[in-house]
C-alpha cells in the first residue's frame, strides 16, 4: 500500500472514533474510555509513522514552502499530543468538560487531516512519485505492525 493511502485510511479510523466519541453520552463512561484508548493509540501509531516516513521524505523533496508545511503539521501533532489528549484523558468521562474537550480534539484533527488531504498529500505525491510512496508505504507498515505490538505489550504490563 502506498504511503498516502495507508496515512488516509488511518485519518477514516481516527475521524470514525472521534464522530462515536462525540455522540457518545455522559452515562457512556465505559464506552469514552475504550474509545478514547483506541482514539489515543491510533494518533500516537500515526503520527510516529508520519514524523518518521512521510514527513521527511516530503521536506527533503520540496522547497521552501513545503519545509513551512512539515513545521506546520509537526506543531499540529504536538498540540494534539502533548496539550489537547493528555487533557482530555485526565478528565472525567460522566462530565461535560469531557464532551467539550472531544469537540475540541476532533476539529483540531479534522483541520488537521482536511490540510494534508487538500494540500500536503497532493504535493508529496508530485514530489515522491509512485514508487518512493509505495516503499514509504511498506516501510510504515512494517513500522506499524511493531508500534502496535509494542503499544499492546505496554497495555498489557
Amino acid at each position: 500500500m502506498n504511503a498516502i493511502d495507508l496515512l488516509k485510511a488511518d485519518h477514516e479510523r481516527v475521524k470514525s472514533i472521534l464522530t462515536q466519541l462525540s455522540e457518545s453520552t455522559e452515562r457512556g463512561i465505559k464506552k469514552r474510555t475504550e474509545l478514547l484508548a483506541k482514539l489515543e493509540m491510533e494518533i500516537t501509531i500515526h503520527t510516529r509513522l508520519e514524523e518518521e516516513v512521510l514527513y521527511p521524505a516530503y521536506k527533503k523533496a520540496g522547497g521552501k514552502e513545503q519545509e513551512i508545511m512539515y513545521y506546520e503539521a509537526k506543531e499540529e501533532h504536538r498540540t494534539v499530543d502533548s496539550l489537547v489528549l493528555p487533557d482530555l484523558k485526565v478528565t472525567d468521562p460522566s462530565t461535560p468538560e469531557f464532551s467539550g474537550r472531544v469537540k475540541v480534539v476532533k476539529e483540531l484533527l479534522e483541520h488537521h487531516i482536511e490540510e494534508e488531504e487538500t494540500e500536503m498529500f497532493p504535493e508529496a505525491r508530485k514530489l515522491l512519485g509512485k514508487a518512493e510512496l509505495e516503499e514509504l508505504g511498506a516501510q510504515m507498515e512494517a513500522l506499524k505492525a511493531q508500534y502496535k505490538k509494542e503499544m499492546s505489550a505496554n497495555l498489557a504490563a
